[in-house]
């Protein structure tokens, strides 16, 4: 299955550190974050989850709950949580899905259908693309999909900030600019007429026709 924005996110039923997610009751009206891993005790995952640890009162914040994703078992992913509790200084807070035996995965289309075995067999190496990061709107719409290499950690900042980007948008039409950050101006989208923007956003500036600025609405 390939998945593409504006899609469904996949349901499921799987294990993790909090029991059995039931993934779409579990988000309920919620925007979501899921973010995989390609193994437990690997140093860039480490990291990874620590940093969202401490960053969970943002996301609370935003109305997003956060949930991991690893090929191993909830077992291990108990373990794990002890080794960043002390290396990182925050232990996760949130479920992390155990996928050992590979479902999300290939349902998120991460290892193709044909993966089976042992996981504990399996190398980071093995799974290296396994570390996605999916943002999910409350209608359970794909919204973002990225996926990085198993040597760069993730900059949860701006997945912060394409949470806020959308989330601006969907409230008001309006589009954010490159490398656009809390407080800067605003792109007003085709979908909002000239006449209904002089409405809604007074003082605009047009550009040109298809290209029409605001300040940040509140």
């Amino acid at each position: 299955m390939t998945l593409r924005l504006g899609q469904i996110a996949p349901d499921f039923t799987q294990e993790s550190t909090d029991g059995p997610i039931h993934f779409h009751e579990w988000l309920g009206n919620s925007w979501g974050v899921l973010f995989s891993h390609p193994k437990d005790f690997t140093p860039v995952c480490t990291t990874e989850l620590g940093t969202v640890a401490k960053l969970k009162p943002e996301f609370d914040k935003r109305g997003v709950k956060v949930i991991g994703l690893s090929v191993d078992s909830a077992g291990d992913h108990t373990k794990w949580a002890n080794d960043i509790k002390e290396t990182q200084g925050a232990a996760p807070n949130f479920p992390i899905i155990a996928d050992a035996d590979f479902t999300v995965s290939k349902l998120y289309d991460m290892l193709p259908e044909s993966v089976s075995g042992d996981p504990a067999k399996r190398t980071p190496a093995d799974n290296l693309t396994v570390r996605n990061v999916f943002i999910i709107a409350p209608d359970k719409k794909i919204r973002l999909i990225l996926v990085y290499p198993m040597a760069t950690g993730r900059n949860f900042d701006e997945i912060l900030r394409v949470i806020d980007s959308i989330q601006l948008g969907d409230k008001h039409k309006v589009a954010t600019p490159a490398n656009w950050k809390q407080g800067g101006d605003v792109i007003i989208t085709g979908a909002v007429s000239n006449e209904e923007a002089q409405q809604k956003f007074p003082g605009f500036k047009t550009l040109k026709p298809y290209l029409r600025t605001t300040a940040q609405p509140h």
